[in-house]
């Protein structure tokens, strides 16, 4: 059985002091983390060379074989990231409001780290750095578990953080990398109450739903992308077909890209055709409604009720013809996991409609839903896409990672 315990105390050890750290120290272990990932890069991708051989021999699709895959430029994007992380405000010890009672005492809210904060992921390195870096910068102890299928690159990210941040005279258990990937090891830290402030799944449906219910600590749940794209009847056509292509072609493994095109009945016939022809180019399977392959003809798969529910994660794509945007809202209404959902329009009543019906952490209007990313959103990197309603919703960055405390400073008052 795996025993969490030693791996929580170090955590907690580590918390404690990086509670106390100063904006400038933080800051310092995340320059040498930027500057010495993209020094050692030559050794990260001969790591995960290494990984993405098994994982193409163990039969992975394109997709997520993606979602393990390095090379220099992806490297570089990791520490630019933290780069910008750096950039950021430091939200500890921020006062979020304050007041003096008619008695005198004087109360302020000031944001603090949580404390430690496990995050369980599945195949994607760039979440060991991203989320390591977000949890420094807020005070925050991390205790990662990835995949096993990317194993030998977390642990080289990982010996390379910690290495950075002792040189900048902070606890090196300030980050650790659970090197057991067992479902046992998963289980350990879902029930690690006391060592384990708060857990923070990154993957699948499974593994959020598992985390879900069977955790006894704190859950922020995160990211299931069953993204939908609703081009209305005024829309620009190249614009929408634009805007679809990027949305599931340019990195179909990733919680914010498209699964799901609903199409105004009033421009169908002219809009699949140059779809049809964009999405070929990536060898897109069209999964699609009667009048779709009406319109396309026998290369579309006819959808099934399971197709509109579904998070692929590959180059497939649902698409639905419907009668207004009544009826576009209603489907994402019924299928949405809450994440990104978008409407291609030139109607400002349209947008509008769209804005205030559709109840997703991330609403666009002719936008891309791949800009759901902490990231492109100015947090710098991200350590998930909460799709919960309590404490931090959408793209987590800095003060989602940190919770409030109040201070009350009296000069000897009672209650009566």
């Amino acid at each position: 059985m795996f025993d969490f315990t030693p791996v929580g105390l170090r955590a907690k050890e580590a918390a404690a002091a990086l509670s106390l750290a100063g904006t400038d120290q933080k800051n310092l272990a995340l320059e040498y983390i930027a500057h010495d990932l993209v020094e050692r890069k030559r050794d990260i991708l001969e790591k995960n060379r290494t990984d993405v051989k098994a994982a193409e021999a163990k039969g992975f699709k394109s997709s997520l074989v993606d979602r393990l895959y390095l090379n220099e430029k992806r490297i570089e994007g990791i520490a630019d990231g933290i780069k910008k992380v750096i950039m950021l405000p430091d939200p500890v010890g921020v006062v979020d409001s304050g007041e003096t009672r008619p008695n005198g005492l004087k109360i302020e809210k000031i944001r603090v780290p949580l404390g430690v904060v496990g995050i369980i992921y599945e195949s994607r390195p760039n979440v060991t750095a991203d989320a390591a870096a977000l949890c420094l910068k807020s005070g925050n102890a991390s205790v990662l578990k990835g995949g096993s299928d990317a194993l030998g690159t977390n642990m080289i990210i990982t010996d390379i953080m910690r290495s950075a941040i002792a040189k900048a005279g902070l606890p090196e258990d300030s980050v650790q990398l659970l090197s057991d990937t067992s479902r046992e090891a998963a289980n350990a830290m879902m029930k690690a109450n006391g060592l384990v402030d708060v857990l923070i799944p990154r993957g699948g449906a499974g593994l959020i739903r598992s985390c879900v219910e069977n955790a006894s600590v704190p859950v922020i749940e995160t990211g299931v992308g069953n993204c939908h794209i609703y081009v209305d009847e005024s829309a620009s056509i190249p614009m929408a077909v634009d805007i679809i292509d990027n949305a599931k072609t340019s990195r179909p493994g990733v919680c914010n890209a498209c699964e799901t095109v609903l199409l105004h009945r009033e421009i169908a016939e002219d809009i699949l055709p140059k779809l049809k022809k964009r999405l070929d180019q990536h060898n897109v399977e069209i999964r699609g409604c009667e009048i779709t392959k009406m319109i396309l003809g026998d290369c579309v798969v006819p959808a099934t009720e399971e197709d509109w529910a579904t998070e692929y994660l590959d180059y497939i794509l649902a698409v639905k013809v419907v009668d207004n945007i009544q009826d576009a809202i209603e489907h994402i209404r019924k299928y949405t996991s809450g994440h990104s959902e978008c409407i291609v329009t030139d109607s400002v009543a349209a947008a509008e409609e769209f804005k205030r019906r559709i109840d997703a952490a991330a609403v666009y209007v002719n936008a891309s839903t791949r800009f759901t990313d902490g990231y492109e959103m100015g947090l710098g990197a991200e350590i998930g896409i909460s799709t919960a309603k309590l404490h931090a919703r959408g793209p987590m960055g800095l003060r989602e990672l940190t919770t409030v405390k109040f201070l009350i400073t009296g000069s000897g008052q009672i209650r009566q």
